[in-house]
């Protein structure tokens, strides 16, 4: 009998110059002769590719295509670290920031690194739907901001996106200042500002959330973002949920996002 599985993979990043590793969901139908719908779903700014089992993301998808409520699809889990998913440095370094934030900041060609070598080793490994029809992607607080300016910015690669509480800031910050060189840089990636400076197609859907009570008001740039779409005539929606920035916010909605991708 076949059951579901999930993977890990560790490889090389070329691009990054270290290990590097992720997590994949196979439904319990995947073979190697029916193609599947892949969703690569971001962790946020401290987690890990483990977001995987932290969110039970595996177990609730295999009792949904069970239930017939979603179709079966490869979920993949990539570590992107805490690097907001940009080209933001030639050489990959980690800054370590003391004090309010006790952080570790990642600094590398993120961008390239999944865009360029994740995806594609995706698709050469499993038995993927190889274009942007069959491959969604979305992601939590910093991984909603990836999703949608990877989204925005490939627009070739990508049919769903959807940013879950995604760290949307209507202002370039002191702390953000590592990440980014100049304010050139902050604009280049701000899905907002692509979004209003740039052509959207029209056949990507999209799927904002986060809560009443967020800490980061991050409901506010998702208003912003939807109300820039909407007008564009772009399939976009808007939710605010009852929450705060939480991983127990993501865990009370996941099976709405899973349906979402996988409807």
């Amino acid at each position: 009998m076949n059951r579901s599985k999930v993977k890990k993979v560790n490889f090389y990043s070329e691009i990054l110059g270290k290990e590097m590793a992720m997590l994949v969901y196979l439904p319990e139908s995947y073979n190697s002769s029916t193609p599947l719908p892949v969703l690569y779903f971001l962790h946020g700014r401290s987690g890990n590719e483990d977001i995987m089992f932290e969110l039970n993301i595996n177990k609730i998808a295999d009792q949904m295509i069970k239930d017939g409520e979603i179709k079966p699809m490869i979920i993949v889990c990539p570590r992107i670290e805490n690097s907001r998913g940009l080209n933001s440095s030639l050489i990959c370094k980690e800054i370590h920031e003391y004090g309010h934030n006790n952080r570790i900041i990642n600094l590398g060609m993120y961008e390239d690194y999944f865009v360029k070598e994740i995806i594609p080793m995706l698709d050469n490994t499993f038995n993927t739907i190889k274009d942007r029809k069959g491959r969604y992607i979305g992601g939590l607080s910093a991984g909603g901001y990836i999703a949608l300016h990877s989204t925005f910015r490939h627009q070739y690669m990508f049919s769903k996106v959807g940013g879950h509480m995604p760290a949307l800031e209507l202002e370039l910050e002191d702390e953000d200042k590592p990440y980014y060189e100049n304010r050139d840089v902050w604009n280049k990636y701000n899905p907002i500002l692509i979004a209003r400076n740039n052509n959207i197609s029209c056949d990507i859907e999209i799927y904002l959330d986060a809560g009443e009570k967020d800490e980061g008001r991050f409901y506010e740039g998702c208003l912003i973002l939807h109300k820039i779409l909407q007008d564009k005539g772009i399939n976009s929606r808007n939710h605010i949920f009852p929450g705060n920035h939480s991983a127990d916010y993501i865990k009370s909605n996941l099976e709405k996002y899973l349906k979402y991708y996988g409807s």
